[in-house]
């Protein structure tokens, strides 16, 4: 046991967070990242000045706490998304994931349940350590797909006060039928369950994948969850919000923090909001690179998962850590999620992108003498 270890254990931490680890992927010095689903394309320069003005201006005031509703934000958002939604339907906080935690203090807690469906986002379970909610771990299919058929049957069979579907699904990439998200919202009906469809990456969704926000009308404890890390390339903003009806954004306001958005956070995502045309224009560029890591690595041999994300799940691999490893000394840090014969790259600019197929394709190709093969 490491000396962090010992000190932890001496505390009087509670049972169910003992053991466990804190969310983190590797955070090292190289020179390509395409490990952690940023947004790689820089702020264009317009959005950064917008950004800048809007955070001096609310500067002036920093004495003084700041809108405790973002009203200015919920309607910019609400406008963003359409649908018919307002600014009562749409809450914020600082990341998705401050979101997420907001409803399992909510709806969750002790003698509680939230299920989702591994090999999914790995921040839900601790999400639920968090919160002392007790995680139940669906599961997936061979191809780590999820049937309507199968999460409504798991969802009766488990009765959970909140059930989590990622769609598009991190970190496979794919997004999930509207089927699904209807099938499970009934299963649920029984023990009044929440259900969250957490949409990160819907805006880089393949032509014709709905959006669960289509799904709202009617449905008071259905919950959609975005982001502004992701598209918008604002990751290090931490701004994450969702859409439902009026009565979730009031049970949120029993739990979250006095004044949780600072001025310059709201500042930002207002600014930001006003740019959304110049945010959104590198998207369709992320897009086609995705588009191009999945016919490259087909070619390459490999098993690319159809992606509605800025990510490619990829599987085929032989010995998947020993590529990993190599792609890392060749300068491009990629995902390894854990799971067998598989990596996850980001879709990065098309600079960044050459560079992993190149280094990728030099480590499976059979002149490589480094033991980092693939199945044939």
């Amino acid at each position: 046991m490491s000396d962090q270890l010992e000190r932890l254990a001496k505390l009087p931490l509670r049972e169910n967070l003992r053991g466990i680890e804190p969310y983190g992927a590797p955070q090292l010095d190289v020179p390509i990242l395409l490990n952690v689903n940023e947004n790689t394309h820089p702020l264009p320069e317009a959005v950064s000045r917008a950004i800048s003005e809007e955070v001096s201006a609310a500067a002036a005031s920093l004495n003084r706490y700041p809108d405790r509703e973002f009203t200015e934000l919920r309607e910019r958002l609400a406008d963003y998304l359409g649908h018919g939604l307002d600014a009562a339907n749409m809450w914020a906080a600082n990341g998705s994931n401050e979101v997420l935690q907001q409803i399992l203090q909510a709806f969750g807690g002790p003698g509680r349940t939230v299920m989702s469906f591994p090999p999914t986002y790995s921040m839900y379970p601790l999400l639920a350590s968090g919160t002392d909610t007790t995680y139940l771990a669906g599961e997936r299919s061979g191809d780590f797909g999820l049937s309507a058929r199968s999460a409504a049957d798991q969802v009766t069979e488990a009765a959970p006060d909140i059930v989590i579907l990622c769609s598009p699904n991190n970190p496979t990439g794919t997004a999930l039928g509207l089927d699904v998200v209807e099938a499970v919202y009934e299963a649920g009906r029984a023990s009044q369950a929440i259900v969250i469809v957490d949409e990160a990456y819907a805006e880089f969704a393949l032509s014709g994948t709905g959006s669960a926000l289509t799904l709202l009308p009617g449905r008071e404890r259905l919950i959609v969850t975005r982001t502004m890390s992701k598209a918008f390339a604002l990751a290090g903003a931490r701004l994450g919000y969702l859409a439902a009806a009026p009565e979730i954004a009031d049970a949120l306001r029993l739990v979250r923090l006095p004044y949780h958005l600072s001025a310059v956070t709201q500042a930002t995502a207002n600014a930001a909001l006003k740019q959304v045309d110049a945010l959104l224009a590198t998207v369709e560029d992320i897009k086609g690179q995705r588009d191009r890591i999945v016919r490259e690595l087909t070619r390459l041999g490999l098993e690319p998962a159809v992606s509605d994300s800025n990510f490619v799940f990829f599987g085929g691999l032989e010995h998947s850590r020993a590529i990993w490893q190599g792609l890392l000394e060749a300068g491009v840090l990629i995902r390894d999620v854990g799971i067998a014969g598989h990596l996850r790259v980001t879709a990065g600019t098309e600079t960044e992108t050459t560079a992993f197929l190149q280094a990728l394709e030099g480590l499976l190709s059979p002149a490589a003498d480094t033991g980092t093969g693939h199945d044939s």
